[in-house]
């Protein structure tokens, strides 16, 4: 992942817990702020009532007729004493009467009682109007948003600068490791061609088999080093690739590193065609496999590799007698290994387990305590194509 990526995760994710922390004083704040409305509001239909009144109180008995006052931001009534309307603009229906200033939902009313047989024979004058909260409601969500926004943007910018010491740390090791990964590949090669040219010169012996058997775990892990620190910045071509010309090219290259635990690699490999995957990350796939099953094996045993077709999908099986595996929910987990005297950084299945997600293989794992594992394989039909 790279920096920028991270801060805008972590950035995210504390703005969400922030957010969320701040939602019930908000919530406080609109409630507070809906009763400061709605009593503005009881005043506004208070202040109407009294002209109300006061135009029946002005009213003239000598007119031939009283004009009730009407306005557009609400309606109002004369009631009688049991609540019958004597004459009403308020065309929808009361919920319920009684004194005082009272919300329905979003339906407001205000009953004002009367002095008797004074306004018309009228014992109530209720007013009605419709209020809206939908202004408390934007001005909570653009508070809201701003202090989101503000969060957010401050987050990624502190989240940088606490980074940078550790970016250039970062910067400076990961330098240090692509030289020492150069420095010690170079070494391994000239070892390498040399124990080859000495082989073809004079008769092999057990040291310089061993010697041939170490520089091979050493590429091994070399390889998954190099992986690792480039697979996030390189594009991996795909090839068709004749699988088990492959598999049997590296049970080949393995076969000196699992002689010095006098272990014996038995194939069966059917032919199966091509896969069309990327060379690199089908030799990590195999090479891991192989490795740690030569690895984690006890001495004087054996190792099975299998390679049929099932379903018109091709399987790959590792099968070791060995160790076993503990907590197979952890071996994918990196730099994590079950056995720490066995050696290794605990990368190689982390590595695995990128590239089957990536292709999406199936992986099946069964595995027993003091017995052995049995690592399958099943590579999904749109990769295979037959010869």
């Amino acid at each position: 992942m790279n920096d920028n990526k991270y801060s805008a995760k972590y950035a995210l994710i504390y703005t969400t817990l922030v957010a969320v922390i701040l939602l019930a004083p908000l919530v406080y704040y609109t409630i507070y702020m809906k009763n400061i409305y709605s009593i503005q509001n009881e005043l506004s239909l208070k202040k109407k009532s009294l002209l109300v009144i006061q135009a029946m109180q002005e009213y003239d008995q000598a007119d031939d007729y009283f004009e009730y006052p009407r306005f557009k931001t609400f309606d109002s009534g004369l009631y009688g004493e049991n609540f019958q309307p004597i004459f009403t603009l308020i065309k929808k229906p009361i919920p319920y009467f009684k004194k005082g200033y009272y919300l329905n939902n979003e339906e407001a009313y205000l009953i004002v009682k009367l002095p008797k047989e004074r306004y018309f024979g009228a014992h109530y004058l209720v007013l009605h109007n419709t209020i809206s909260f939908a202004p408390v409601y934007e001005k909570v969500l653009l508070i809201l948003t701003s202090i989101v926004i503000l969060i957010f943007i401050s987050s990624i910018f502190f989240l940088k600068t606490f980074a940078k010491p550790f970016q250039r740390l970062n910067k400076q090791l990961d330098t240090f490791i692509k030289d020492s990964m150069h420095e010690i590949n170079t070494p391994l090669a000239i070892i390498n061609v040399n124990i080859d040219l000495y082989n073809r010169k004079y008769e092999p012996n057990k040291y310089l088999r061993r010697m041939k058997a170490a520089t091979k775990v050493l590429s091994n892990i070399y390889n998954d080093m190099d992986y690792l620190i480039k697979h996030e910045r390189l594009y991996y071509e795909k090839q068709d690739i004749n699988i088990k010309e492959f598999l049997e090219e590296r049970i080949e290259y393995f076969s000196e590193v699992a002689a010095m635990k006098d272990i014996k690699i038995n194939s069966n490999l059917e032919n199966c065609g091509t896969l069309h995957l990327n060379d690199k990350q089908l030799q990590r796939l195999i090479d891991n496999n192989i490795s740690n099953a030569i690895k984690y094996s006890y001495d004087n045993s054996t190792i099975e590799i299998r390679l049929y077709m099932r379903d018109g999908e091709p399987v790959l099986e590792f099968e070791d007698h060995g160790v076993g595996i503990e907590k197979v929910e952890k071996i994918f987990s990196r730099y994590y290994r079950e056995n720490n005297n066995k050696g290794g950084f605990g990368i190689g299945l982390n590595i695995v387990k990128s590239i089957i997600n990536e292709e999406n293989i199936e992986l099946q794992i069964t595995s027993t305590p003091k017995k052995g594992s049995l690592f399958r394989y099943i590579f999904p039909s749109n990769l295979h194509k037959n010869l």
